[in-house]
């Protein structure tokens, strides 16, 4: 499916202004002001993270309940236990408390569902855990925020509850001692987009604070943290930027066995950027409980002998190989169904159920197919006598929205805008594929169903010059609001040394006026080598980027798409 390529506009006269401050390309500035930076002081904060700029963490609603009870627990040494969601943010979430309150003299213990027993959030096992280990308080993260009936249950049991949650809360909230989620009502924290373990970490943050220690013990922390900003795709802005900058540095040099493991086995070579944890290492965390045991994905981050660390790392690697040969097989499967169906071209949304498939990749599956299909995609399974499933959404369409439209058809669903988990009875799969297209049809644009490449600017080869890059890798850390910018250069040639790759991939040689033939490589872009070989001219849409090769640094092109 051919991409529309769509300029984001500027205030070209804030653009003019910017480059008056700051005397950088005026591509740059346009850059700068598309992402919401259009003063000097703006332009340093961003080009100059620093760790004075977080937020106060007793800004969040409920902050001060929930350190004097975590404190409390502390000093009467009740068994605490930590409860975390079964993906990188909820592991990660785990693994950062357990080590902090571990440094103040905690022995605390961890529960982490069983995803296909128990599905998603907290869960009455995990409540019913706590009890038999005789837990008092139980901190919640990357959960929680809907969970009333468990925590009601919890209380009757005589266990107090934290919750530490970034998702979006319902009506009514859990009675817990404290609810932390930046996006409850009536919550005054400056910064909505916190990841769970993000929630996690101002806890800490508090905590540190009120027993006034060193800052150096949390930032002792942002190794962790990172992998949950990465993986959980939370916008790269404001204080997520900023935790993500420190992390990646620490992450870079971590001593931590686990993570040393985990980096050695996904073949990434330091120093790592945010597409190495998002490709690399997250899939390999999730890989545990996707398929297996979350907690293997915790005792990795919290190992402290080198060969238990390298047994967790090759167990998670193994799992992500299993995972690949899962979403393979439910991919392809899905497509076989969709080219059968004579009807997919006039619906919106694509619905499909199949009993055998593997319940922890179905995320991933639907993905894909909205890459390939662009709309609005559900995946679901037979689980526990249940269709249970994963929801992915198009670009600007609100897949949460479209799945509440139809809740009087679910056990249950939660999740963001871009991404959804669901329950339903099996026989209710039909009636709620109907209506899940009718809530599609009746709000999703044209526009959203034909994929779109945003572009920043248009720029001549001759623009990207040594300094041009030193100034634009300092955009990064790189994810949602922040993406690495896209360049086009138009009428360029063929330089003759282009050719097709192994895997459907091409390697271009191009050039413009200029005599200079600039390398790139564009992945699954094959087909277009035939016609490349027969226009005078094209336009590419790229990103710029740093390549090694036999100890060289060199600039190419990472093309996202031609036009012919």
């Amino acid at each position: 499916m051919r991409k529309r390529w769509t300029l984001i506009p500027a205030d070209e006269e804030a653009v003019s202004r910017l480059h008056g401050e700051l005397r950088i390309h005026p591509v740059l500035c346009r850059v700068l002001v598309q992402r919401g930076i259009s003063t000097f002081d703006e332009a340093k904060a961003f080009f100059r993270p620093s760790l004075d700029d977080l937020h106060d963490p007793f800004l969040m609603k409920n902050m001060d309940r929930a350190v004097d009870r975590v404190l409390a627990a502390l000093r009467s040494e009740e068994k605490i236990l930590l409860y975390g969601d079964y993906d990188v943010d909820g592991t990660t979430s785990v693994a950062l408390m357990f080590e902090f309150l571990s440094g103040l003299g905690a022995k605390p213990d961890y529960y982490l569902p069983d995803r296909h027993k128990e599905g998603y959030g907290v869960s009455r096992e995990g409540v019913e855990y706590a009890r038999e280990t005789g837990a008092s308080l139980i901190i919640a993260m990357d959960c929680g925020i809907r969970a009333v009936e468990q925590v009601e249950i919890a209380q009757r049991l005589g266990i107090d509850f934290i919750v530490c949650d970034h998702h979006l809360p319902s009506e009514k909230l859990p009675g817990a001692v404290a609810v932390l989620d930046p996006k409850q009502a009536g919550c005054a924290y400056p910064y909505k987009e916190l990841s769970g373990c993000g929630v996690a970490f101002k806890l800490a943050q508090a905590i540190n604070t009120r027993l006034e220690r060193s800052p150096e013990h949390l930032w002792q922390l942002l190794d962790l943290l990172v992998l949950s900003i990465a993986a959980d795709i939370v916008p790269m802005t404001g204080e997520n930027r900023v935790l993500a900058h420190f992390g990646l540095k620490k992450l870079n040099k971590t001593e931590r066995p686990g993570l040393k493991a985990l980096i050695e086995s996904s073949g990434r070579h330091r120093p790592l950027d945010i597409n190495d944890i998002v490709f690399g290492l997250a899939p390999m965390i999730n890989a545990a409980g996707r398929l297996s045991d979350a907690r293997h994905a915790v005792q990795l981050m919290l190992a402290n002998e080198k060969f238990v660390a390298a047994d967790y790392a090759r167990l998670l690697n193994h799992r992500n190989t299993q995972r690949k040969t899962y979403n393979e097989v439910i991919v392809r499967e899905a497509r076989e169904m969709l080219d059968a169906d004579p009807g997919l071209e006039n619906r919106k949304s694509i619905v499909l159920f199949h009993p055998g498939w593997h319940k922890g990749v179905l995320g991933i599956a639907a993905s894909r197919l909205v890459e390939l299909y662009c709309r609005p995609v559900i995946l679901l399974c037979e689980s526990n006598g249940q269709a249970v499933g994963s929801a992915r959404s198009v670009n600007g369409f609100n897949i949460h929205d479209a799945i509440a439209a139809c809740s009087e058809l679910l056990v249950n669903f939660g999740g963001h805008d871009h991404a959804a988990g669901l329950t339903m009875e099996v026989d209710q799969v039909p009636a709620f594929t109907a209506a899940f297209e009718a809530a599609v049809q009746g709000s999703i644009s044209e526009e959203m169903l034909v994929p779109e490449l945003k572009v920043n600017a248009v720029v001549s080869l001759s623009d990207l010059s040594p300094t041009f890059w030193r100034v634009l890798r300092q955009f990064a850390p790189f994810g949602p609001q922040n993406r690495r910018p896209v360049f086009v250069a138009k009428n360029v040639r063929d330089a003759g040394y282009s050719r097709l790759l192994k895997g459907n991939h091409l390697r271009l040689s191009v050039q413009q006026e200029e005599k200079k033939v600039w390398t790139g490589i564009a992945f699954g872009k094959g087909e277009d080598f035939h016609r490349l070989q027969k226009s005078k001219q094209f336009h590419i849409a790229f990103n710029l980027e740093e390549d090694t090769w036999q100890g060289n640094k060199r600039l190419r092109l990472l093309v996202k798409d031609l036009w012919f």
